[in-house]
């Protein structure tokens, strides 16, 4: 039997709404570690370490059980205490630890010993106040004041910061079986335990962000994480309750399917009344347009939630006004909200940040999908006179020079130099290595306004406004031909990665092409050398497809967009590969990425990996700093498996499309409480033979039309 692999990064995350405590394996944090308790892009708590009499603790192991609640069981080291030397692993410590708004944590000290022991449990408890924004770059500037302040009586210990009118402060209270006592920056608690004994304490994080207070959830771990014992195990059985659920014989498939559910109640944000996707953690626990678009997206075959408030909580902050200092236009949807003290102080742009090229176009996108999952005429009603904004930015500012194709370039001071979904700076390179001057046209983003317009078209036909579809469709046309021609390397078989400034293709093989795949805006008569191309040697890495050749002399594979791999970027090139009728392609790719998730701790899907060659690397190799869990990550189990059983909806026409091929390693799915055009379905999928059956088990068959 073959050995199961388990990579992933060391550490131990909780989270809940804004709240995240991402921590070592052993539930504690270094002093000079990028880890802490984070609350709406601010660190309120950087260092945490239990000791006893001043001896530090050894792990045994800790785990998170749900994404709100971890424990952790720890035992002592040699203690030369006050009575006598306490004896290695003597002493059990189990740390348990919540999140629901504020954090509760539980401490249980047992002695398992045949003497009586006595010693001081000591907490180290510091705060830093730093800004994530600054965190994340390792780049951190302490601008304002932090006062702590120990309430005997209320047994208490209050930190807070001020910068001017900027204001975060964090509580901590025990309520514990002896009193707390603060000192030396620790507060240490007396404890002597008989034989069998155990002593509890409970340590209750009350956040404030300003004026507002966040209480800290009452009750202790162990009963938050029992069925009904808190409000978020209540919520998070609500949304796996409602979204579709899977069965299949194919485990590895299953378990990266339920965790990618779980991932995706666990990344729930509140905004305005409606939840949105976060794009990750834990940089990312905010409102991020492309990734939330995205990730909305994908997650259409399992909940129409988020796809729902990402729409309404977009739709109310597209921007109406041009501002060169946060690359803002009218039309525009916005790439990034923080809630920081440098976002507080517009020390960066992010108030938000509307410096992203495809939100815009992305935001017609999901509205079309939304529109055709659930045939809700509501959605269009709310979100139509977004849409036309969107469309007036697409021709406006998103075509800066009129010639037809989408380019981008910051204005701003502080803007990013590429605000495609590849991000970084160095992210968008000549075949030589050499950046791309700018303005810049992605290939993909003239494939998301070409999939923007047409899906526009159909909705203006929908709601009787057939001059205003055919517009559309016509402007759909032109830019099909435009990209076709002038993006095409005949030669290679492949599409440019982008036009630079003086409209010249840029020739770099990039993964990029297959987002155009996706979009339909590759001549159906190319796509079997695009697809063959994908997957050759250098680009096919055996754990998914690189974002960046490995022939390309600026090739990484350990790098973030220069030759690594994404998951979400291969769920969309798989979808793209099907949509031409590539099936076994779009099934080798899937199971590709599907090993590799199956190989990270719980089946729980990084950001990106190393891109690798398998085989010199029998497992895939995480990126460092990698968000875990990431929306978009989990979103592409979602992605890949409507490719493979070809679901397409069409609710206006009462009409759910569905065109099976799975592949000899999937052989039986089945679909649970799918929700489409207002009705749940079951959908039972099998391989007879060679052919793909699918069978509908509940829900109204005449609407399902196997293909």
């Amino acid at each position: 039997m073959a050995l199961e692999i388990t990579v992933g990064p060391p550490q131990l995350v909780i989270h809940h709404g804004d709240t995240v405590w991402a921590s070592e394996p052993d539930g504690q944090l270094s002093e000079d570690g990028t880890k802490g308790l984070m609350y709406r892009d601010t660190r309120l708590i950087s260092a945490w370490g239990l000791f006893a009499d001043g001896v530090g603790w050894d792990l045994l192991n800790g785990a998170a059980v749900t994404h709100f609640a971890a424990r952790v069981f720890l035992t002592n080291r040699r203690i030369i205490s006050r009575d006598g030397v306490i004896d290695p692993r003597t002493l059990s410590l189990v740390l348990g630890r919540w999140a629901d708004g504020g954090v509760h944590e539980d401490i249980d000290v047992t002695n398992h010993g045949m003497t009586p022991v006595h010693f001081n449990l000591e907490l180290l408890i510091r705060s830093d106040f730093a800004d994530v924004f600054e965190l994340k770059a390792a780049n951190v500037v302490r601008r304002g004041r932090i006062t702590s302040n120990w309430n005997e009586s209320a047994q208490c210990l209050r930190t807070a910061y001020n910068n001017q009118d900027f204001f975060r402060a964090v509580n901590v209270t025990a309520l514990a079986d002896s009193r707390a006592f603060y000192a030396n920056g620790r507060l240490s608690f007396d404890i002597a335990l008989p034989p069998g004994a155990t002593w509890h304490g409970c340590l209750l994080y009350e956040l404030q962000d300003q004026d507002r207070v966040i209480a800290a959830p009452r009750p202790c771990t162990v009963d938050a994480t029992l069925p009904g014992g808190s409000a978020a195990g209540a919520s998070l059985a609500r949304f796996e309750a409602a979204a579709t659920g899977l069965r299949t014989s194919n485990e590895e498939v299953y378990r990266l399917y339920t965790q990618a559910v779980d991932d995706m109640a666990a990344l729930r944000l509140p905004f305005d009344g409606v939840e949105v996707p976060a794009a990750g953690l834990p940089w990312f626990l905010v409102l991020f347009g492309r990734d939330s678009l995205i990730a909305s997206l994908q997650c259409l075959p399992v909940t129409d939630v988020f796809a729902r408030g990402t729409l309404a909580v977009l739709g109310a902050r597209q921007s109406h006004l041009r501002d060169d200092a946060r690359d803002a236009e009218p039309g525009k949807i916005l790439h990034e909200l923080r809630r920081g003290e440098l976002a507080h102080f517009k020390l960066i742009p992010h108030t938000p940040y509307f410096g992203t090229a495809d939100a815009t176009p992305l935001y017609l996108v999901l509205l079309h999908e939304a529109w055709r999952w659930t045939g809700d005429p509501a959605l269009i009603e709310a979100h139509l006179a977004t849409a036309e904004g969107c469309l007036s930015w697409i021709d406006d500012y998103g075509d800066r020079d009129g010639d037809g194709f989408q380019e981008y370039q910051t204005r701003s001071p502080l803007g990013y130099e590429n605000v495609g979904w590849k991000d970084a700076g160095d992210a968008v390179l000549y075949p030589d290595g050499q950046m791309v001057k700018g303005p810049k046209a992605l290939c993909e983003l003239q494939g998301y306004v070409y999939a923007g317009w047409r899906g526009m078209a159909e909705i203006f036909d929908a709601i009787g406004k057939p001059a205003r579809a055919a517009e559309l469709r016509a402007k759909a046309a032109t830019l099909f031909n435009r990209f076709n021609d002038a993006f095409w390397n005949e030669a290679e078989g492949f599409y440019a990665f982008a036009l630079d400034g003086d409209k010249q293709p840029v020739w770099s093989i990039a993964s990029n092409v297959g987002h155009c795949l996706w979009s339909g805006i590759i001549r159906p008569d190319r796509a079997a050398r695009v697809v063959a191309r994908l997957l050759a040697p250098d680009m096919a890495s055996g754990w998914g497809i690189r974002t960046l050749s490995s022939l390309h002399p600026a090739f990484n594979p350990y790098s973030y967009h220069n030759g690594s791999v994404w998951p979400h970027d291969n769920g969309l090139i798989v979808r793209g590969i099907a949509r031409y009728g590539f099936h076994a392609e779009a099934a080798l790719i899937a199971r590709q990425v599907n090993a590799a998730g199956a190989c990270f701790t719980s089946h729980q899907v990084p950001e990106l990996w190393a891109g690798l060659q398998r085989g010199a690397a029998d497992f895939p190799v995480q990126y460092i700093g990698a968000n875990v869990p990431q929306a978009w990550a989990a979103g592409s189990a979602f992605s890949m498996l409507q490719a493979i059983l070809g679901l397409e909806p069409d609710a206006a026409n009462n009409q759910l499309h569905v065109s099976p091929h799975l592949p000899d390693w999937l052989r039986d799915v089945e679909l649970t409480g799918l929700q489409f055009a207002g009705q749940r379905f079951d959908l039972r999928f099998w391989r007879d033979g060679d052919t793909s059956r699918c069978d509908v088990v509940a829900g109204d068959a005449a609407m399902v039309v196997v293909e």
